[in-house]
């Protein structure tokens, strides 16, 4: 396929303190370094508007660890397939795992994980409101990547349960995460979409612990239209700062549809934050005030005060599982999206309205504690999800659907968002999947993306590299 290289950047930088000699930090840039191909025939099926291998609320379906970059994804013939190369090199080493895709469902992703504790690395696959798949690796595999074999005796046996330890018969959206001593978390929804609870386990070098859960689906929440009283919040993130803080800014979406305007929209609602500074055992507000206790009998609920730092109705269309990161300073950044009032308040269809007038917004808190929005000034012209990257010197990046990257510099407050790559050549079918630890490795911006195609013949998938300023 011809591909052609754009280049863009934004020369945009601050302004050094009066009586320093320190050159100004450089503003967002992004620079194609290439293109390489993990499978030229990966399974293609469109479910939920999205497709199984690109999903961006994947944690991790891409990612960094010790100078190597690993994917994973299911074939044309619905493998599980996990491969891994050194950073900057164009040929990936694949291993097929001993299981295949159950289902066409777009939601039955693969997730990543690495617990630093042993250097194994940890797979979760193949589940939505049912049983889940997981797979780990031998000890040390990715400490001693250049010496260690990758081939398929590298992986132990595919097991439904976490080394004998179950969690729930309605398991979905796995998510991992290395606490800053080097255990693996793993985060996922027990119960189903409007009646579920978030929940979390532990891994520690030797054995799975559940912690239990951390969200409550009760309680009474009304709109002007209606009132439910059951839900689930729904994540776009959970992530370690620099400092040990871990955090999580969510949406609610609740089981009543009488709550929106029309039943053609969804009822997501209002942008949550919550943060805890013990591993995920205790949560708070954003004022510090403690609203959970996970496995306790308190849990963050709806009815919980101070818990919502954007309010929004459910009248236009709040996409769930967007994306969050933390700056140099611990700070937390948010990307999410709606249909603005300025076109109507009331969605009736939402992909339709999502795709005709959806925007995207970076929310931060700023040094203040006061939360700051701002609207990325480029329509979505989808339905889908935008992913939010930091670079080192905390210029913010929005990889929107159909591998747009658009920018804002630290110096502006993050104000001057500007498209700086159109997503030419890519042909990407939406969501893309971002490696949330490669711009600390070599300040490269790396994601996943698959070609559109249809029906359900199959697509090449591929992994994008940029640079960003060093």
């Amino acid at each position: 396929m011809k591909r052609r290289t754009v280049l863009a950047s934004a020369l945009l930088a601050t302004v050094a303190a009066p009586g320093t000699a320190r050159a100004a930090d450089p503003g967002p840039s992004v620079t194609r370094k290439g293109t390489t191909t993990l499978d030229p025939q990966a399974v293609y099926f469109v479910s939920y508007d999205g497709l199984v291998n690109n999903n961006s609320f994947q944690k991790n379906g891409l990612f960094t660890y010790n100078g190597h970059q690993y994917a994973a994804w299911y074939t044309a013939s619905r493998d599980a397939v996990v491969a891994r190369r050194a950073l900057g090199a164009g040929t990936w080493s694949t291993v097929t795992l001993p299981h295949r895709l159950k289902a066409d469902d777009s939601h039955n992703v693969i997730s990543m994980g690495v617990s630093r504790t042993d250097g194994r690395l940890h797979l979760n696959m193949d589940s939505h409101s049912d049983g889940f798949f997981y797979v780990k690796s031998v000890a040390g595999l990715l400490d001693r990547p250049t010496t260690t074999a990758w081939t398929s005796a590298a992986f132990g046996a595919v097991q439904t349960t976490l080394d004998g330890l179950a969690l729930t018969s309605q398991f979905t959206y796995p998510q991992f995460l290395s606490t800053p001593e080097g255990r693996l978390q793993l985060g996922y929804r027990a119960g189903v979409s409007g009646n579920g609870r978030n929940a979390l386990a532990e891994y520690d070098g030797t054995a799975w612990t559940a912690l239990g859960e951390w969200t409550s689906a009760a309680g009474t929440y009304t709109s002007e239209h209606g009132s439910s009283t059951a839900r689930n919040m729904y994540l776009h993130g959970i992530d370690y700062d620099v400092n040990g803080r871990l955090h999580a800014f969510f949406t609610w979406r609740e089981q009543n549809a009488a709550v929106m305007c029309s039943g053609g929209g969804i009822t997501n609602h209002d942008t949550g934050y919550v943060y805890s500074d013990d591993r995920g055992r205790t949560w708070r507000n954003s004022a510090g005030t403690v609203v959970g206790t996970t496995g306790g009998a308190d849990k963050v609920s709806v009815a919980d005060p101070g818990l919502v730092v954007d309010p929004l109705n459910p009248d236009h269309s709040l996409m769930n599982q967007e994306s969050q990161a933390t700056d140099s300073a611990g700070r937390p950044h948010a990307i999410i999206s709606y249909v603005p009032g300025r076109f109507g308040q009331c969605t009736t269809d939402y992909v339709a309205d999502r795709t005709a007038h959806g925007r995207a917004f970076h929310l931060r808190r700023t040094a203040a504690g006061t939360w700051q929005k701002t609207e990325i000034p480029v329509p979505l012209n989808s339905s889908q999800r935008t992913k939010l990257v930091l670079d080192r010197y905390d210029n913010a990046y929005a990889v929107l659907p159909y591998g747009r990257i658009a920018a804002a510099s630290k110096a502006s407050g993050h104000t001057d968002w500007t498209l700086l790559f159109d997503g030419g050549g890519l042909n990407a079918f939406g969501e893309v999947v971002v490696d949330e630890t490669r711009v600390k490795a070599d300040n490269t911006l790396s994601f996943l993306y698959q070609e559109k195609s249809s029906g359900t013949t199959p697509s090449a998938l591929h992994v994008a590299d940029f640079a960003l300023p060093a």
